[in-house]
């Protein structure tokens, strides 16, 4: 039985924009049957909290929350961060089966006041009976330091009462800045594997592509497999799809707003507005676009979505049998006047006004002035090792152009 007790150590850091210090603790002896509600009653009730109506919630290292219900789905359709996984359930999950000795977490009393607690999960499991006399229904704290209160006037773990105070550390708790957890620990999106589960229709993989990564530089392109997941898994998805909506409605850019009112409108099972076509966006955004020195444009076949540049009306260039004939039914065909890279460095100015690294941030302002500019910007973007990051921010640009260039035809994509 023993083998079955953990002792959670729990640091109160502070809150309502104060830090504590030194940091007052309790340690807890905490038992298989024990849930995280039962935790945080039982933290509330060591830090002396008699106004116990705020809501509470625990944030795991690896970003993952436990929370009530009600919280959690609010928390899962915010914007910012990760794209969050499911909550767990505050009065069902066991802490013991959960956490790992040696994890590190983090308790928030009081949304508002935000009371941060750092909660570190000792290496040796312990002996509720050695340590409490009883095997408790709750967890219970058997050891304690600081002020609030302390019955021998310890201030932190080994304090002897009689040690003067330290100051304030010049840094605070990364708890207490939205520093943890890292950001490291959320990874950018990886577009292959997004590609790949909606192009398999894989619900099931394209939320594990998408959730615990980072991926408001690829909402466009994130969008495109939520019609898909919704069909295939609508109760893991539906989360999903309120944050992506959210995001893209937050982010405010090119085709963002059209795509989460399409979204929306397929979250609520309406149709969708005008004529709905299942146009590749990339493809189109790469005739609007791309590097194509010798098209002048091209057409979107408004029956099947298939996207053409001139060279497809020329039978001399592809076949007599394979070229596409406008002329036949021209209300089959969407012009397409190619608009070039005017956009281009704009994108690239905002790829560089977005870093928060003050000298990268320098460095790429710079190579943008003058002329020269696109070929500097590469040179740069691929010697601070950045290609992926600005393919996936510059692609998803481009397709929200190309989303509201096929919207102004009266066609929205389905």
């Amino acid at each position: 039985m023993a083998r079955t007790w953990l002792s959670v150590t729990v640091e109160l850091l502070g809150g309502r924009g104060e830090e504590l210090w030194p940091w007052p603790g309790r340690i807890f002896a905490v038992g298989p049957s024990h849930t995280f509600m039962d935790l945080a009653n039982a933290i509330n009730g060591a830090f002396a909290r008699w106004d116990r109506s705020h809501l509470s919630l625990f944030t795991l290292a690896d970003g993952r929350v436990v929370t009530d219900e009600e919280t959690g789905a609010e928390m899962a359709v915010s914007v910012g961060g990760p794209l969050m996984a499911p909550p767990i359930d505050i009065d069902m999950a066991k802490v013991v089966r959960t956490v790992e000795p040696g994890a590190e977490f983090q308790y928030t009393f009081d949304l508002g006041d935000a009371w941060i607690h750092r909660c570190v999960v000792g290496e040796v499991k312990v002996d509720p009976l050695e340590v409490l006399g009883v095997r408790p229904e709750v967890p219970v704290p058997y050891w304690g330091w600081g002020s609030i209160p302390d019955q021998y006037g310890r201030r932190w773990e080994t304090d002897d009462g009689e040690t003067e105070t330290s100051g304030t550390p010049s840094l605070p708790h990364p708890m207490l800045h939205h520093g943890w957890p890292r950001h490291a620990q959320a990874p950018r999106i990886d577009l292959s594997e997004l590609r790949a589960s909606i192009g398999a229709g894989d619900a099931a993989r394209f939320l594990a592509a998408v959730t615990g990564h980072d991926i408001d530089d690829a909402l466009q392109q994130v969008g495109a497999g939520v019609p898909m997941a919704l069909e295939h898994r609508r109760q893991e998805a539906e989360p999903v799809a309120l944050s992506i909506i959210n995001r893209l409605t937050l982010r405010g850019g090119a085709g963002d707003r059209l795509l989460a009112e399409d979204l929306l409108a397929i979250l609520r099972g309406e149709p969708l507005t005008g004529q709905v076509v299942p146009v590749d966006l990339e493809m189109l955004s790469t005739l609007l676009e791309g590097d194509l020195d010798l098209s002048t444009g091209g057409y979107v076949d408004l029956r099947t979505g298939q996207v053409y540049d001139d060279s497809a009306t020329d039978p001399m260039m592809v076949g007599e049998g394979a070229a596409i004939n406008v002329e036949e039914e021209p209300d089959r065909w969407l012009r397409v006047n190619r608009t070039g890279s005017r956009h281009a460095w704009r994108d690239m100015a905002a790829f560089a006004e977005r870093h928060h690294d003050e000298a990268l941030r320098g460095r790429l302002e710079r190579v943008l002035e003058g002329k020269g500019a696109f070929s500097r910007f590469r040179d740069l973007v691929h010697g601070e090792n950045l290609n992926e990051e600005w393919y996936t921010f510059s692609t998803d640009r481009q397709i929200g152009r190309a989303r509201e260039f096929i919207a102004d035809n009266g066609v929205r994509v389905g």
